[in-house]
């Protein structure tokens, strides 16, 4: 069992697993999906602040704060107990195409010359991980949701905003990946 387990789902199973998070909040307690407002909760829960932004009752939505820990949780159990130690398998002109960036380091989940302390410091760790994370940041606060609110909640109850976040989030995604990370990779 715990063999399966490790192993990648597919995605007609875990598909189906992620889009029932929708029926279920809604059935079980009228609860909307979504990852980013968690945070704003936490803020409106520690921070004193006299915001309007953070005056409402917080104490509604601790579900959600519960929900992220879960997440968080899920995530150090599953690289603790759970990771599959063998080489993940990537398409052979993706490989030429991380070499010609000099990364060949390509056994983990994650780039090892990327995402390390030294590569934080450098010029394109700071883009990539700092600047990177501060526009993430922004753009899911500016579209009032993240990926998973928009693209599973808001999608999946035919709203308008979160069709047109979603269409937004692919084509920026598009072009980051196609015409933006290459320029940093190669700095």
């Amino acid at each position: 069992m715990l063999e399966l387990i490790k192993q990648p789902w597919p995605w007609y199973v875990a598909g189906p697993l992620i889009g029932l998070t929708v029926p279920i909040l809604l059935i079980i307690g009228n609860k909307a999906f979504g990852i980013s407002s968690s945070l704003k909760h936490i803020c409106a829960s520690c921070l004193p602040v006299k915001s309007s932004y953070f005056q409402y009752n917080w104490k509604e939505e601790i579900w959600n704060i519960f929900f992220v820990f879960g997440i968080f949780l899920g995530g150090i159990i599953s690289v603790t107990f759970l990771s599959n130690p063998a080489p993940i398998d990537l398409n052979p002109k993706l490989v030429s195409e991380l070499e010609s960036y000099n990364i060949t380091n390509i056994n983990n989940m994650v780039p090892m010359q990327i995402f390390n302390w030294e590569t934080l410091f450098s010029l394109k760790g700071f883009i990539l991980l700092v600047v990177g994370g501060f526009l993430v940041g922004f753009g899911t606060r500016y579209a009032e949701g993240c990926t998973s609110g928009h693209t599973i909640m808001g999608l999946s109850t035919l709203q308008w905003p979160s069709l047109v976040a979603s269409i937004c989030f692919m084509v920026g995604g598009i072009i980051m990946a196609n015409f933006i990370l290459p320029l940093i990779l190669s700095l």
